[in-house]
């Protein structure tokens, strides 16, 4: 039975096959890809990040993003995002007619130098170049800012909530259709989810997208409950936990999608998911990815006798 004061429904966004991957040194070939999206789909799974549209010089492992999208497109029902630091990559999310493009903007203006090399601000002015081009083009394709390291930074230090409203206030003002928060390298607590994503609310209302948590420290879940009290009903995860941040060291990775279902599943949030058939397709993630360090609980430990594991899986 769900509890009063939580939402009836929740999205779990697959983000391992973007956020996942380029944190791991070996490249999955295409099919392994295709497989784990085509299973994710019939598992229930209805909105999956399939990549990153940038040189494949730089992230080999996403260099077949746009094969990938293809693929995506295929599966009914199934919205496929894309992440594009720029406008060239917007150009081909476009090209491919992405569902959704995120542009990752950070609000700490050290983290922005080094993982983007451009300010803040910088990125803004990019995300208008990038409304300008999808109106142009006649695109379908929306466009989300992702505000990362909204809650800190490893370089540094403290990322003040004023800076992080401004900012996701001046997407909104270039021209992304949706915002989204991040805790890029997992210093958030609950305390601070739920500040920040009050008053982002209050700026935002229904056009804040998306929660995206890292389990740094372990307080993914209870970050993640934490923005599901105040109505947020769509977040990031990865398969097994894999992913992370290079500007964290130490970082154990993205919540955990098998963990964060159970959880939503439990407390009567329905997400549409056949959890079951999900942790079939994480043991096989798990062999394709053997030997690296993968994360989760409910794999482990199982459900309980007590919890009803199948959903109905969407249609």
């Amino acid at each position: 039975m769900i509890h009063a004061f939580l939402p009836p429904r929740a999205v779990v966004r697959e983000v391992g096959l973007r956020d996942g991957l380029q944190s791991i040194a070996r490249v999955l070939s295409t099919e392994r890809k295709r497989e784990w999206i085509r299973d994710a789909h019939a598992a229930g799974q209805r909105e999956i990040e399939v990549g990153s549209f940038v040189p494949a010089h730089l992230l080999p492992q996403l260099a077949d993003t746009a094969e990938l999208l293809a693929y995506a497109k295929t599966l009914p029902g199934l919205f496929a995002s894309v992440l594009v630091p720029n406008l060239k990559g917007a150009e081909r999310a476009i090209a491919g007619e992405a569902d959704l493009m995120i542009v990752p903007l950070s609000a700490s203006h050290a983290h922005s130098l080094a993982n983007l090399r451009k300010t803040p601000d910088e990125v803004v002015a990019e995300v208008g170049r990038i409304r300008a081009a999808r109106d142009a083009a006649g695109s379908k394709t929306l466009i989300d800012g992702g505000v990362g390291t909204a809650f800190g930074c490893t370089l540094q230090g403290r990322v003040e909530p004023d800076e992080v409203l401004r900012l996701m206030q001046a997407l909104l003002d270039a021209g992304a259709d949706r915002v989204s928060l991040a805790d890029t390298v997992g210093y958030a607590d609950p305390a601070m989810v739920r500040s920040l994503f009050e008053r982002a609310l209050r700026i935002a209302g229904d056009r804040l997208w998306c929660g995206h948590f890292h389990d740094t420290r372990g307080m993914g879940l209870a970050n993640a409950y934490a923005a599901l009290e105040v109505g947020i009903t769509r977040f990031d995860a990865c398969l097994a936990g894999i992913g992370g941040c290079p500007h964290a060291p130490g970082a154990s990775g993205n919540v955990d999608t098998e963990d964060l279902l159970f959880m939503l599943q439990s407390m009567g949030v329905a997400t549409g998911v056949d959890l079951p058939r999900l942790l079939d397709l994480r043991r096989r993630v798990a062999g394709w990815l053997e030997g690296e360090t993968l994360q989760g609980t409910v794999w482990r430990a199982g459900f309980p006798k007590t919890f009803a594991a199948a959903e109905e899986v969407a249609a």
